[in-house]
């Protein structure tokens, strides 16, 4: 019985993938939780499993190569038989996230008539007429596979010949690792792993690139690129590269963009933050200066709607979020990624330390989803955690503003006729002008700055 996997829905508006690495080669017997293939889409990278335990019959993709949503990827062979009449129903749109593609291969879900092709269907039969193989003993399924039909027809035809298998070795390496070495230009095939069970950790990694540029410094290597000045190495642009160019373009574009800068007496604030750290850290949490920050937005954004809202020009509406769900600009080897920090006005400040270390986790480990990404209505960005004072953040479309959170620094300041030492956060708000006037940007500033500086009502609001 042969079955075909393909790429399956992976959210509203993603028309494509990208295939970074193939996992099996021809005659590989898998599992059915086992990947076959791993891709990126937008800014999730995911593996998409067998599904159905068997053998791999032919790999139809290459890495690098860029594919579309229902593009076959693998032909499998099972053992298994089932009944001509038995469907499975194929998977509903109700599991878009890429990262739940596994969940969408194994829960059963309704077919409907706007349900995405299905990961496996049965494989066409070819049109040469010829001798067919007899086919083995029926045997039980262990457990049906929801997205897969199949039929009791066996593959026909004589199987491909060992030498046209594809021989290359399955490096052992996690997702992570995968994905920094593509970043990076490194062929995993040339690293001798270190890990446990030979697996490649990213210092071998580093190890190979720290070699290559010994080397390449001392003399350019056979094949290398030149420009007019020198060796250069070109790159092929990542996925998320490219769509956090594209989200750039259509904002600088699209947004009427004007910046406010301000500043911010943290002076109690720190006290505070100084005063309970400790305690924090017995329960597991590390208290930064952010989650103080993420309230008084949150807070702020209550009582200014049209700064919690998108605007739709084609359409002549102004759409206000009684939502407030944050997104929080998260630095990574792959580029800037916004997770969202849902309810953030709920939140205490506890709670919100803990969520923002938890996102910041699961994205730098690439231990996230589509999902994660979606949904905000505000983004906050941390300069200060890196250095920098003042910025002009763009505004995250379809948002309509973002804050920058400069690098608290001691200054100078006038208070009753005296010129004291305080601690001051710069903050930096970008707004689209089309929709925010400059005094409704000033007022919500004004608001989450009166937050920070007295910090005890943050700490009287749940």
């Amino acid at each position: 019985m042969a079955m075909e996997i393909r790429l399956p829905q992976l959210g509203d508006g993603i028309e494509s993938a990208d295939i970074l690495e193939v996992l099996v080669k021809e005659g590989d017997a898998v599992s059915e939780d086992q990947g076959v293939v791993e891709i990126e889409t937008d800014k999730a990278t995911v593996q998409v499993p067998a599904g159905r335990a068997g053998t791999v019959a032919k790999v139809h993709v290459t890495p690098g190569q860029s594919i579309r949503i229902g593009t076959l990827l693998v032909t499998m062979e099972s053992p298994a038989s089932v009944a001509p009449s038995a469907t499975i129903p194929a998977p509903s749109a109700d599991c878009p996230a890429a990262a739940r593609v596994e969940a969408a291969v194994r829960k059963p879900s309704p077919a409907s008539s706007n349900a995405p092709a299905p990961l496996h269907r049965p494989a066409e039969p070819p049109s040469s007429a010829g001798p067919t193989p007899s086919s083995p003993p029926p045997k039980a399924a262990r457990h049906e596979t929801p997205v897969a039909q199949a039929t009791g027809n066996p593959l026909p035809g004589p199987q491909p010949p060992a030498a046209a298998a594809d021989t290359r070795p399955i490096v052992p390496a996690g997702p992570a690792v995968r994905r920094f070495a593509r970043e990076l230009g490194v062929d995993l095939r040339r690293v001798t792993g270190t890990g446990a069970g030979g697996r490649i950790t990213r210092d071998d990694l580093l190890a190979v690139v720290r070699s290559d540029t010994r080397a390449a410094s001392k003399s350019a290597a056979p094949g290398s690129t030149r420009d007019a000045w020198g060796v250069v190495r070109i790159e092929r642009l990542s996925k998320v590269r490219r769509t956090i160019a594209e989200k750039m373009r259509a904002s600088w574009s699209q947004v009427a963009r004007v910046t406010n800068f301000d500043d911010a007496d943290v002076t109690e604030l720190e006290q505070i933050r100084q005063a309970s750290k400790g305690d924090y850290a017995k329960i597991g949490i590390k208290l930064t200066t952010l989650p103080f920050a993420l309230k008084a937005v949150a807070m702020a954004l209550k009582a200014h709607p049209t700064i919690n809202a998108s605007i739709d020009i084609e359409n002549d509406q102004l759409i206000l979020k009684e939502y407030v769900h944050l997104g929080i600009a998260v630095d990574t080897d792959r580029g800037l990624i916004v997770p969202v920090l849902r309810d953030a006005d709920a939140l205490s400040i506890s709670e919100i330390a803990r969520g923002v270390g938890a996102l910041s986790e699961r994205v730098r480990g690439g231990e996230f989803s589509v999902e994660d990404l979606r949904g905000g209505t505000f983004t906050v960005s941390n300069l200060g955690a890196v250095g920098g004072t003042y910025s002009t953040p763009i505004v995250n479309v379809p948002e309509v503003a973002i804050l920058l959170l400069g690098k608290s620094r001691q200054m100078p300041v006038v208070r009753h006729d005296a010129i004291v030492r305080r601690l001051m956060m710069p903050l930096s708000l970008s707004y689209d002008h089309r929709l925010v006037d400059g005094a409704a940007a000033a007022r919500f500033l004004n608001d989450v700055i009166g937050y920070l500086e007295n910090p005890s009502r943050l700490l009287l609001v749940p």
